[in-house]
């Protein structure tokens, strides 16, 4: 199915209010991530560490192609300045999917001191959805690592200390 550029990918939009916000579009010419709004009748208050809420994005996808995925990121700046960030960290967009976009918002900052709510009006940005392509190598089970997959000098070492070995401690 894929072609030597990316694949057409099919976008059907369910919230007319798109339109008049400018979806669908990047930030800019060089961006990575294509701007998802917040389809909202009123808006909505998170405080800090209730339960993530899921926020129409007001629209299906269909990448059809399976080397590709869409990807849900946070907006950069929503997470790192004001905490609000996706409640399942990455939302993954398979090639076969073809319902409505949703995104999981969660405001991630503490309850202690006065960590401020998040409010998000209907029409912001709010998150980023961007395409990649999808790799799947062939896996083989094996019961241990021999000669042939390990590299030179007996393997690379890496896990004899256990998970986290090799981090800044």
């Amino acid at each position: 199915m894929s072609g030597d550029g990316p694949p057409a990918i099919g976008i059907r939009l369910l919230d007319p209010r798109l339109r008049g916000w400018g979806f669908p579009r990047w930030g800019s010419a060089a961006a990575a991530g294509l701007d998802l709004h917040a389809c909202l009748d009123a808006p909505l208050t998170l405080a800090p560490q209730a339960p993530p809420v899921l926020i129409a994005a007001g629209f299906c996808v269909r990448i059809g192609d399976p080397d590709w995925c869409g990807l849900i990121f946070p907006r950069s700046g929503l997470g790192h300045c004001d905490g609000l960030v996706l409640g399942n960290t990455v939302g993954v967009i398979d090639a076969d999917y073809e319902g409505p976009v949703m995104i999981s918002a969660w405001n991630r900052n503490p309850i202690a001191g006065d960590a401020p709510a998040v409010t998000i009006e209907p029409g912001d940005r709010i998150a980023q959805l961007v395409l990649t392509r999808v790799t799947r190598p062939a896996l083989t089970v094996t019961e241990a690592f021999g000669e042939a997959e390990a590299p030179p000098e007996g393997g690379s070492g890496r896990g004899r200390g256990g998970f986290g070995s090799t981090g800044v401690r």
